[in-house]
């Protein structure tokens, strides 16, 4: 069996979960299947992998537009496939295309959504239009649809209600634990300012409304004086969250101390060793379909205190492997809080909460590495993966 995996995110050009899932998927995948990768960007040296480059005639063109120019560019290389494979919305548009074209099943991994995004809008404008446009095709034309967890599933089937629910199948996302461990280093910690022996407490995420950074931001305020705070933030979506992020920031360092930024792009051991040395880390997200990044953090040992919103709560288990902080939320896509200021307050108390105990806190995250290594495994999950890819390519 040959399957086509087409991709925005490939090594080494990775920004987000996404990008993860599909490079740990090829490898597990690869130890049983034939697999080719379809990736946007620049060339790789990888055997079985194919990359794609905007066409010349579209580079001053709409991104969204540029997107379905490198999707155009790869429905053609995808003939001889038994399924193809697409993940987010970039990759959508040749999946399904190249299922029309070539007679093939086209499985669709959702990663996020677009209906529960719409401060994309923001970001880029019409192409946002055009953007959920694709993914509703893609979604209602799909053999199958892949939710990365039970509340994804959820979001998937309400956002798209003419779906068959038979179509949409839950298969976790993983973790390499070999990869992500626990690893100390003291002189990177203080590199980058961060004082081993004080209580901190640690985010790691893309710049975006979803990852609920400003909301973080305002906890932190009300956080005991001697926790530091520790930003791994980067890649803002627009200027104006740029610009409230670095407003929220330069009014916490007037305030406090320890006080940590780093905006450069981190390598997996250098954030290993910030992950080790948090008393707490923090996912504040208001959407987020599971949260790799809350596996990368359980995988390093540490407690994680996240919202209790989409898949976090199947990930994190709440007084066993850290916190789960309350959320109301809207219901208009956006996922704000209904009341922002008793968010706020609900996350500092439990930050505070964990943060004050380290004990507590150590127990948190040995019970969060046990849980990466045994719930999460990528093998187990190719194992799924190809069990659907064989159950749609014998239904087509």
């Amino acid at each position: 069996m040959r399957v086509d995996i087409v991709t925005k995110e490939y090594p080494p050009e990775i920004y987000g979960g996404a990008g993860v899932h599909v490079t740990e998927l090829v490898k597990a995948l690869r130890e049983r299947l034939e697999v080719q990768v379809r990736a946007f960007g620049g060339p790789r040296d990888e055997p079985g992998t194919t990359a794609y480059e905007v066409p010349t005639e579209l580079a001053t063109a709409n991104g969204a537009v540029q997107t379905l120019g490198v999707d155009l560019e790869i429905v053609g290389d995808v003939a001889g496939a038994d399924v193809v494979h697409s993940h987010t919305w970039y990759a959508n548009f040749a999946g399904h295309l190249a299922s029309l074209l070539h007679g093939i099943p086209h499985v669709v991994t959702a990663h996020s959504l677009e209906p529960l995004r719409p401060w994309k809008a923001e970001q880029l404008g019409g192409g946002y239009a055009v953007s959920s446009y694709i993914e509703k095709t893609a979604y209602e034309h799909a053999a199958a649809v892949v939710a990365v967890s039970d509340g994804m599933r959820r979001d998937i089937l309400r956002s798209y209600p003419s779906l068959d629910p038979e179509k949409v199948r839950v298969i976790y996302n993983g973790i390499d634990v070999d990869a992500w461990h626990p690893q100390t280093d003291h002189a990177l910690l203080e590199r980058f300012g961060i004082d081993p022996n004080r209580p901190s407490v640690v985010f790691v995420g893309r710049i975006t409304r979803q990852k609920g950074l400003p909301y973080f931001l305002r906890a932190a305020a009300l956080l005991p004086t001697e926790v530091q705070v520790v930003l791994c933030a980067g890649a803002p979506d627009t200027p104006q969250i740029m610009a409230e992020v670095e407003g929220l920031v330069r009014d916490l360092q007037q305030t406090r101390d320890g006080v940590v930024w780093i905006d450069e792009f981190l390598q997996r051991d250098q954030l290993c060793a910030i992950l080790t040395s948090a008393t707490t880390f923090v996912c504040p997200s208001v959407y987020e379909p599971l949260g790799i990044v809350n596996l990368e953090a359980m995988a390093c040992g540490a407690a994680v205190v996240g919202t209790a919103t989409g898949g976090i709560p199947e990930v994190v288990v709440d007084g066993v492997t850290g916190r789960l902080v309350p959320i109301e939320q809207a219901q208009d896509g956006t996922g704000t809080p209904v009341d922002p200021d008793r968010f706020v307050a609900d996350l500092a108390a439990t930050l505070t909460e964990v943060v004050s105990d380290p004990e507590r806190a150590r127990v948190y995250g040995a019970a969060g590495r046990e849980r990466a290594t045994t719930a999460f495994s990528w093998q187990a999950i190719a194992d799924a993966t190809e069990a659907l890819y064989r159950e749609v390519a014998a239904g087509a």
